[in-house]
Formats: C-alpha cells, sequence, structure tokens
C-alpha cells in the first residue's frame, strides 16, 4: 500500500481508511453524486444540481441512525451543546462519530477541510513523494514528482525513509507516515520545513526540504511496447479527471486497444468517476444508489467509444469511485477487468458543517453496480485474477481481445 503527501492531512475519524484524505469519497447533495476521495471535490460532470466537496457544503437534514451510521442530527446536536458550553464543537463531534461506529465517519476542522477540497481540485501543499511499507515494515519512495521539493534534492524511487522530523517511521502505517510528511495544522503550508533521514544502500543521510504548492497528475498514459495498446493510469478522480479520460481515449491510435489502470485508485469525484465511464460506453446505466432509503441512479453520456478493446486494471487499492467505474464497465460486458478483489467501499457520505465552522462528514447510504452488486464490504471480483504480474497479464488479454476484433 502506498500513499502520497498530498493526500496525507491526518484524519480526526477514519477507521479502517486504506489511505488518509480520500476514505470517503462519494458525496451526495441534491440529487446527484459528487465527492475522490482516499481521497475525496467537485467534477463538472452534473454540476448544476449537486453541492458537492469542492464548493458548497449545505447542511445535512436530520435523519434517522443506522447500526454502523453516524446520526446527522445527533452530531449536530453534540456540537451545539459543546459550543453553548464552551467546550470545542469539534471534539464533541468526534467522540459522537466514534461511538456511533461509523466506519467512514469523520470529523474535519475548517482547514483540514479547506485542503481536501483543495486537493480534490488537483492541488496540495508537500514534498512531492509517494511512499510505500515494504513486508519487513520498512518505508521506501515508492515514486517522486517531477519538480518537486523532492525531486530537486536528488530523491528517488526506491530509497529508504527513515525518519520524518526526528520521527522513525520503520513499522509505522503508511497513512501515519504521509502525514508527517503533509505536517499538522502548524506546519502544512508552503515554505514550511520538513527533515527527512534516507538511506541508499550503505548511504544514511538526512535531508531538509521546503514544502511547496504542487499539482497533481491523475491521468497519466504511455504506449505499450510491441503490441500498440494504451495504458491510462488513473490515480485518483480529481477535477478535470474525466476530461483528460475523454481526451487520451481520442489520441489513442484507432486500431489499438487500451489498459484502464485503476491500481491503487483510492476514489475521488464520482461525477468525474461517471464522465470516465462515459468514455467507453454509448449512454446507460453506471450505477444506483440510495440515500436514506432513496433510490437514485447514474447514466453515461451517449458518445463513448464503444469497439475499441478494453482491460480494467484493479487490485485491493482500488477503491470507492474507482469500484463503481470498475463495476460498470464489467457489468456492461464493456471491459475485462484483470487483477486481484477490489477494497469493497461502496458507502455513501454526507457532509454537515457544524457550528465553529469544522465539517462532520457520516455515511447515509451505499451504491450498487448496474447488475445489483453490492460493493460494500465485498469488492468487486476481477474476470481474471492475476496477483503476479497483473500488467503483463491485462496485457496479453488485450493483445487476445484485439485478435478477436480483427
Amino acid at each position: 500500500m502506498s500513499g502520497l503527501d498530498a493526500f496525507s492531512q491526518p484524519r480526526r475519524i477514519c477507521r479502517g481508511a486504506a489511505l488518509t484524505w480520500v476514505c470517503t469519497s462519494v458525496l451526495v447533495a441534491g440529487g446527484a453524486i459528487g465527492f475522490f476521495t482516499d481521497h475525496g471535490r467537485a467534477g463538472r460532470a452534473g454540476r448544476t444540481s449537486s453541492e458537492v466537496a469542492a464548493g458548497a457544503t449545505p447542511k445535512a437534514p436530520a435523519r434517522q441512525g443506522r447500526p454502523g451510521h453516524a446520526n446527522h442530527e445527533d452530531v449536530e446536536k453534540a456540537a451545539a451543546a459543546a459550543m453553548a458550553a464552551g467546550k470545542s464543537p469539534m471534539e464533541a463531534a468526534e467522540r459522537a462519530v466514534s461511538r456511533s461506529g461509523d466506519r467512514w465517519g469523520a470529523v474535519y476542522s475548517r482547514g483540514e477541510y479547506e485542503e481536501l477540497k483543495e486537493a480534490l481540485d488537483g492541488e496540495y501543499t508537500g514534498v512531492g513523494l509517494w511512499a510505500r511499507r515494504e513486508r519487513d515494515g520498512r518505508i521506501e519512495v515508492a515514486k517522486v514528482q517531477s519538480g518537486s521539493p523532492a525531486a530537486a534534492a536528488g530523491i528517488r524511487a526506491g530509497d529508504r525513509l527513515s525518519s520524518v522530523d526526528g520521527t522513525e517511521v520503520d513499522g509505522r502505517p503508511v497513512t501515519e507516515v504521509v502525514s508527517l510528511l503533509r505536517g499538522d495544522a502548524t506546519d502544512a503550508r508552503a515554505g514550511t520545513a520538513v527533515t527527512l533521514g534516507l538511506r541508499r544502500g550503505t548511504r544514511a543521510w538526512s535531508e531538509t526540504l521546503r514544502r511547496a504548492r504542487l499539482s497533481t497528475d491523475s491521468v497519466t498514459v504511455h504506449k505499450l511496447p510491441g503490441s500498440g495498446g494504451t495504458v491510462i493510469k488513473i490515480a485518483s478522480f480529481t477535477k478535470d479527471t474525466g476530461d483528460a479520460v475523454r481526451t487520451a481515449v481520442r489520441q489513442a491510435p484507432a486500431d489499438s486497444g487500451i489498459i484502464l489502470d485503476l491500481r491503487g485508485n483510492s476514489g475521488g469525484l464520482v461525477d468525474e468517476a461517471v464522465t470516465t465511464a462515459s468514455a467507453f460506453l454509448d449512454g446507460g446505466l453506471v450505477a444506483t444508489y440510495d440515500v436514506d432509503g432513496r433510490q437514485r441512479s447514474l447514466h453515461a453520456d451517449t458518445d463513448g467509444d464503444t469497439g475499441r478493446p478494453l482491460v480494467a486494471l484493479v487490485d485491493g487499492g482500488t477503491m470507492s469511485a474507482a469500484e463503481m467505474l470498475t463495476g460498470a464497465l464489467q457489468d456492461r460486458g464493456r471491459a475485462v477487468v484483470v487483477g486481484s478483489r477490489t477494497f469493497g467501499k461502496g458507502s455513501i457520505q454526507m457532509p454537515t458543517r457544524l457550528p465553529d465552522g469544522s465539517v462532520a462528514e457520516l455515511t447515509v447510504g451505499h451504491y450498487r453496480t448496474p447488475s445489483g452488486h453490492a460493493v460494500d464490504g465485498r469488492g468487486i471480483t476481477p474476470d481474471l485474477e492475476a496477483d503476479r504480474q497483473p500488467l503483463q497479464r491485462a496485457e496479453t488479454v488485450l493483445s487476445g481481445l484485439g485478435d478477436d476484433t480483427q
């Protein structure tokens, strides 16, 4: 499992999340799904009727609590009572959410929530590196963002990260490590310093970096050598991700297939996931969802590329909006899904603004794939399991699909 310091703001309440920041990835407001996450911010599609996390935060109506779900009314009452008593509304909300057992419930300070929205707009403050935990507990640099402070300092993928500001990180969860990289409310700003302890082979050294405002590249594209296929990697569903995927599909050679790489994609803006589905579907159902028992549905646009061979590549880090997209492509017979079972995060959160400006996000419902498959707690099973060399397996499958269409 890996994490980018873009998505490392410490979560007050977020038990069971695979990544910080985008562990709540579906926000429903005004009849449309909007929230991406891990990580997650308003997409352009469907914006007219939805107020989503990158925009205004509507006050949710009082709701009846359900087992494992926090009750908006109870959380609001607890926060209001704390404020009247001169105590912290945010801390009171945290206690209420914790008692509820809402696995995906979260409470953010005003500043944390604003930074969360910025991240879904494709920006963050950090040093520009991804971290992953190895089996022996060591923390390794998985990737360094081009043009970032980490890249300028010469840090490379494969370097071992031994400490952050003097705190040893061996054995710690990746979420804690990236939270240290990102900083807390007092130092998570551009220009603040963070000192990393690093190792490369027998060399050990420390590097002090200045955090900077950086842009995330949620979509990357590369050609497969030999086969001529195209790999479109989606790291998360941030603003304009769907349009970037549409552009990549249009620019791919007309006779080539596509591998849609959703490994490690922890979610994001559902509007953007729907737009991505529209790049490959000619209208039709993408998902259904319920909000407090009211059933709703999401549909693709009618101008997608439906003839090109398509493989969706997934793993245990494929979550939320990415699972919704995978389920739509699989159920509609549009893609062969290759990899390992996805995470199983199919719940919907609604934000509530608290008296001190903090925000509580509470679970209000769940979504299902077009065939009615419930994702939450179950995940999506690939058509072809591939725990070893999954990209090579996906390429082999893509070549076979291409042969079938000749």
